[in-house]
């Protein structure tokens, strides 16, 4: 594996589930959630932590289809970007958080087999580049792995 490509498989898992210098990653915000703390809306129009959820699955998905050129509409879930989640039971959350647990580990698989030669070339239909889209995506992580954390500090 090149050093690129092992490089930004750090700095996915850093960003998803692995320790880092940065504080709470995604995994680790979720860790230990309630039902309860999963449905919680801050207010009308606002996304729910279980929302986040299966949004950062949804766009790891996005980001493995890109990059291994799996076919449209394989998501498990009917829709794109937001799904409804207006309860959080524990099944349905279980079952979620194990949707995003699967689609880090293909989209991890993608990066791995990627071609190093090709991580700065546009990718097929974009502008964006397997290097703007994989840093990009752990960003995402970040981004909301910092939300769900706010999101929780709320409700207290």
């Amino acid at each position: 594996m090149s050093a690129e490509i092992s490089q930004l498989l750090t700095i996915l898992d850093q960003a998803y589930n692995r320790k880092s210098w940065h504080g709470t990653n995604l995994r680790g915000a979720i860790r230990g959630l309630t039902p309860a703390q999963a449905a919680w809306r801050p207010g009308r129009g606002r996304h729910t932590i279980h929302e986040l959820i299966v949004h950062a699955a949804y766009w790891k998905y996005a980001a493995w289809r890109r990059l291994s050129g799996g076919r449209r509409g394989a998501f498990p879930l009917e829709g794109s970007n937001w799904f409804a989640r207006r309860t959080s039971d524990a099944a349905t959350l279980r079952s979620d958080i194990a949707l995003l647990e699967q689609t880090h580990r293909a989209l991890r698989e993608a990066i791995a087999a990627f071609p190093a030669a090709r991580l700065s070339r546009p990718l097929p239909g974009s502008a964006l580049t397997a290097l703007g889209l994989i840093s990009g995506i752990a960003a995402h992580d970040l981004y909301h792995a910092g939300q769900i954390q706010l999101l929780k500090a709320l409700q207290k």
